[in-house]
């Protein structure tokens, strides 16, 4: 049986085909740039672009099991040549806050593209990625210091190894069909504390510098970066509406489809520790 993962060189693209390959299946990558793919041994990495359907086509001739990375843009175009090849089961990386944009680049059009189709599907709803934390690695590095708005926010950050180990147990055993799963991390934390757990784990002190909104739009505007201040005053309301919990539910989603708890924040920060040192 052959797996085709999108989005392979991402973040948790490389744990799904790292697991999978594990597991014993047959494993077949796409994307962009195979000769910069460096991804492991098994795996049959294919050159392809979401953001071109028709680059898709000979990655998925024979795949019968999808990992779909979301491009909201071509997601229906996607799922209908993935039926159209034969695949028979697609698994969605979607987003624990994706009712709360129903636009057209939301997660909700990927998820609505394979649930109209005659495949079996299972959708992914991840809380905070707790790889964010890489975009303030460089801050730590340099001064050792975290400098963002809304310390006492709180977030359940979610290891990308958990959102890989999910998506495996969603493609290669049953059970899971029709099902949308939400999860996050175990650990409630402050933001302020998720970066003294950052500093514990490179055994140098990590100062919190809270930022004002006003000062968060000095700092942040780059409209080169497509960061302006729509995009910022967005961030606000998301950090500022977890000051009394994120609104992601713990739920014991991840539990019942893995089988064990999810990894706990400072497990994420041992394993990230070199890109803040």
């Amino acid at each position: 049986m052959t797996v085709l993962v999108t989005g392979a060189t991402g973040q948790v693209g490389r744990g799904v085909v790292t697991e999978l390959l594990r597991a014993g299946a047959r494993v077949r990558a796409l994307t962009r740039n195979p000769e910069g793919a460096k991804l492991p041994d098994g795996a049959k990495v294919v050159r392809g672009d979401l953001e071109d359907p028709a680059s898709l086509a000979p990655a998925l001739r024979g795949a019968k099991r999808l990992y779909l990375f979301p491009v909201p843009q071509t997601a229906s175009t996607v799922v209908a040549m993935a039926e159209e090849a034969g695949v028979e089961r697609v698994v969605v990386l979607s987003g624990a806050l994706a009712d709360q944009d129903d636009s057209d680049e939301g997660y909700l059009p990927v998820e609505r593209a394979v649930q109209a189709s005659g495949m079996e599907w299972t959708v992914l709803r991840p809380g905070e990625f707790a790889t964010n934390w890489l975009d303030y690695a460089s801050e730590v590095r340099d001064r050792r210091e975290v400098r963002r708005p809304f310390g006492k926010a709180v977030t359940r950050p979610t290891h990308e190894a958990d959102i890989a180990d999910a998506a495996v147990a969603a493609l290669l055993t049953d059970g899971h069909t029709g099902q949308t799963y939400t999860f996050t991390g175990p650990d409630e934390l402050t933001v302020a504390e998720q970066a003294r757990t950052i500093g514990e784990a490179i055994g140098q002190p990590v100062t919190f510098v809270e930022l004002t909104p006003e000062q968060t739009h000095e700092e942040w505007h780059d409209p080169d970066n497509g960061v302006d201040h729509d995009v910022i005053d967005w961030l606000l309301d998301l950090y500022g509406s977890s000051l009394n919990g994120d609104g992601i539910p713990h739920t014991d989603h991840f539990e019942r489809l893995v089988g064990r708890p999810g990894r706990p924040f400072a497990a994420w920060i041992h394993d990230h520790a070199d890109d803040f040192r």
